[in-house]
């Protein structure tokens, strides 16, 4: 994966001791994946401040699922930058939506980039100037993903290939990581908390990366992630860390009012 830097906001995790290195921070790309339609991830948006800074999924019409470091220091009613829904383009297309107020878990940690969540509370707007049935990602019901199960990342990120344009929507697929094998693998980084989940190939050459943070980790239509953090971009023995959604339910029901 990458270092992160999200919407302008460019810093250094303080270490937590002296042997531990600050977090890196990722800002996805979509590296080693394939072009898709936003019709085959219709919750897929991409936050817009004059270009794509973030990605987000669509958990309802109004409500926006994404990374709190992508949020972290904008203002929490009527923030300077946009959501573009319904395109498989990062810069045209579907519907530019203003953000009437953010909802950044209160728990959000910079330094550790835990509870790394924020909710995204949009205008109305008309589905159907769409041209297609816009469909919602849905919410795990538990926290039951199995270690190498292959779900799907996607985004407008990074590709680190010239001949690959980050400006349409791309897909890869990664296999679940065990947690106790990627909390080794960030042992110098501090680990990961249970409010994280991992995937990725050991060997590398798939994954997320700059552009993609706070978009989705989905199973069949199923928001099991958000691209969160991790080093580099699909490199070896380090997959990518996922804020997990799962671990934050009644957080999400309590600020969109949905029945979860």
């Amino acid at each position: 994966m990458r270092f992160f830097f999200a919407i302008a906001v460019l810093f250094v995790a303080s270490c937590s001791a002296a042997n531990v290195r600050g977090k890196p921070r990722l800002d996805g790309r979509i590296v080693g994946g394939y072009e898709t339609d936003i019709k085959k991830v219709p919750f897929q948006v991409s936050l817009q401040a004059g270009w794509h800074f973030c990605g987000g999924s669509l958990i309802a019409k109004r409500f926006v699922l994404t990374a709190a470091h992508c949020t972290d220091g904008a203002s929490e009613f009527n923030p300077n930058f946009k959501v573009r829904v319904g395109s498989s383009y990062s810069e045209k297309g579907g519907l530019l939506l203003k953000v009437n107020r953010i909802h950044q878990h209160h728990q959000y940690s910079a330094s550790v980039v835990d509870y790394d969540f924020s909710i995204l509370e949009l205008e109305d707007y008309d589905t159907s100037a769409l041209g297609f049935e816009l469909q919602y990602a849905k919410l795990p019901t538990a926290d039951d993903v199995a270690d190498g199960t292959l779900v799907t990342v996607s985004g407008w990120g990074n590709t680190k290939n010239p001949n690959e344009s980050s400006d349409v929507l791309r897909a890869v697929q990664v296999p679940k990581v065990n947690q106790k094998v990627c909390q080794e693998a960030y042992t110098n980084f501090g680990g990961v908390t249970d409010r994280m989940i991992c995937a990725g190939y050991t060997q590398g050459g798939k994954d997320s990366c700059q552009g993609d943070s706070g978009g989705p980790m989905a199973l069949d239509g199923t928001l099991v992630g958000v691209v969160s953090w991790g080093f580099g971009c699909a490199e070896p023995n380090y997959p990518g860390v996922y804020a997990r959604v799962a671990s934050v339910l009644p957080w999400i029901a309590e600020k969109t009012g949905l029945s979860l």
